[in-house]
């Protein structure tokens, strides 16, 4: 147990991740912003994880470290060390990234002074397997409007590699979601269902460094792996990407807290854009009744 209650709960769920491990854990610990407890949680890795992070909890009494007996998945692991949380705001961090020594506290100034924003990123680099930096990427996510329905639009129409994911959050809205789904893309529809509870805030200098390499869950983008890295009981499934997207929306401003009128515009946006994009959906249809029909040798 925690005698006194940190400010900022870290959680890192973590599977095979030895290779980058130690460089993230420094990344944290470098933190200007010391008051944070450190959550980790292993999905049961077979490489050098629990040894490094055993050694690590040895040396600084922030960390918590929890080894689970198989892989539960991405989704269970992520969800897990935000339920094992203290902490007034709350960040996800992956072990293969890295920020900057004044990201924490950058992050919790502004969450400070404006209980308007509940999620506080900042601009990312890319880099790659040795450190070097590959690209700067623009999320366009700092949500500003007054108004729900503006946030949520913008974010539907700009989200697409989702770092905010990785900012830092208020915990008390956190907990008002579902938080991460076994479904591809639910990281995603968390953003779009947080931005309804309030700001997003970008801070302007790039301090992220979100790292691509071969071992990444986002490097390889095909369903089948996407589905086995966020819960390895998805593997083989015939899944609609786009359309659980969607509906997943549709959940979203469903159970949003906010006036019955912003949520009747939003479904309508929302209608509309199921109605533009009907062939990718009806494709994603026809494509899952074809897998069905052959799998189960109906012709």
């Amino acid at each position: 147990m925690i005698k006194n209650t940190p400010q900022v709960s870290i959680g890192m769920p973590v599977y095979n991740g030895d290779k980058f491990l130690e460089e993230t854990l420094d990344s944290i610990l470098a933190q200007t912003f010391q008051d944070f407890e450190l959550i980790i949680s292993d999905n049961a890795s077979t490489d050098r994880t629990e040894q490094i992070c055993q050694a690590y909890m040895a040396k600084d009494h922030r960390i918590r470290y929890y080894r689970n007996e198989k892989n539960l998945g991405a989704a269970w692991n992520y969800n897990r060390v935000f339920e094992l949380s203290v902490g007034k705001y709350f960040k996800w961090a992956a072990a293969d990234d890295l920020c900057a020594p004044k990201f924490l506290h950058l992050c919790v100034d502004i969450l400070d002074r404006y209980p308007q924003v509940v999620v506080c990123y900042s601009k990312t680099k890319i880099i790659n397997e040795y450190g070097a930096i590959i690209k700067d990427y623009h999320d366009g996510l700092n949500l500003q409007d007054e108004k729900p329905r503006e946030r949520f639009i913008k974010l539907i129409h700009s989200i697409r590699m989702c770092n905010a994911v990785f900012g830092l959050m208020r915990s008390s809205v956190l907990e008002k979601t579902p938080l991460i789904g076994n479904y591809i893309s639910s990281d995603s529809c968390l953003m779009a269902e947080l931005c309804l509870y309030g700001k997003f805030f970008e801070i302007p200098e790039k301090i992220f460094f979100r790292r691509s390499h071969p071992g990444a869950s986002s490097y390889d983008r095909s369903t089948d792996r996407q589905l086995e890295f966020f819960d390895p009981k998805m593997k083989g499934k015939i899944v609609l990407p786009w359309c659980r997207r969607r509906f997943e929306n549709f959940l979203s401003v469903k159970r949003a807290q906010i006036r019955m009128r912003e949520k009747i515009f939003l479904f309508g946006f929302l209608m509309i854009k199921t109605l533009h994009w009907y062939k990718l959906y009806a494709s994603e249809l026809m494509a899952a009744t074809k897998q069905l029909l052959c799998r189960y040798r109906i012709f």
